[in-house]
Order: C-alpha cells, then sequence, then structure tokens
C-alpha cells in the first residue's frame, strides 16, 4: 500500500494502512505562528474583561496578561514563561469560578494557547478539563 498525502494540518491526523483502534480520545489544537498566539491573548484579554472577577483577582489576571503580551511579542517567545504565565492565569480564573462562569469565552482562547504550548499545555489543558 502507498499513501501519497499532501500538505496536512490539523490537532490531530492520523494516516494508517489497515485497522486503527483509540482508546480515550484524540484532540488536537493548532496555532500556527507568533501573531496568533497574540490574537489569542487579545480574545482572552477581551473574555477576562467581560467575566466577574473578585477585586483581588483581576489586577493579578492583568498583570499576567501583560506579561504574556510581552513575551509574545519576542520574536521567539519563551513556551516555558508563557506556559508558567498561563498556568497562572488558568489558575487564578478558576479559583475565582470564571472559568465556569465564562464558559468557552474564556476556556477556548486557554485552550488554544495550550495547544500552541505542546507538551507544556498539557497541565494547562487538564486543569480546564481538555
Amino acid at each position: 500500500m502507498v499513501f501519497n498525502i499532501g500538505s496536512q494540518q490539523g490537532g490531530v491526523v492520523n494516516n494508517v494502512a489497515g485497522n486503527q483502534v483509540v482508546h480515550g480520545g484524540q484532540s488536537g489544537h493548532l496555532t500556527a505562528d507568533g501573531q496568533d498566539v497574540r490574537e489569542l491573548l487579545g480574545e482572552l484579554r477581551a473574555a477576562v474583561e467581560r467575566a466577574p472577577l473578585p477585586g483581588a483577582v483581576a489586577p493579578e489576571v492583568r498583570s499576567e496578561l501583560d506579561a504574556l503580551d510581552t513575551e509574545a511579542a519576542r520574536p521567539e517567545p519563551d513556551r516555558e514563561e508563557v506556559a508558567s504565565r498561563l498556568g497562572r492565569v488558568t489558575r487564578l480564573l478558576s479559583s475565582a469560578g470564571a472559568l465556569v462562569a465564562a464558559g468557552t469565552g474564556l476556556i477556548g482562547p486557554i485552550s488554544a494557547l495550550a495547544g500552541w504550548l505542546g507538551t507544556l499545555g498539557g497541565p494547562i489543558l487538564r486543569a480546564i478539563g481538555g
């Protein structure tokens, strides 16, 4: 059997000859480049501004988002730094109940950013139930 496959993009792509059995499901997230990361951070910031956050949590989350914006603006963002800060944002939002209250508005950009991080984003995805 011969596969002639052109360009593929996706979170999960399976090319198999024969049967394939998957236990536990498959999912993936794709973010193409740094510009997309900055756009996702903009979406996350907008969702945070709409979310009902307690007064003590909001400044901390905004501070982390500012640091994420700065890191994402670099030609080669430090993914470990992004993962650390995004994890902190996720924990803060979760502890404030904002992830449940805001739903996909927050979870969508967090999930996509975690996908861009690759294996570093795994703990973040698990924290949001992904």
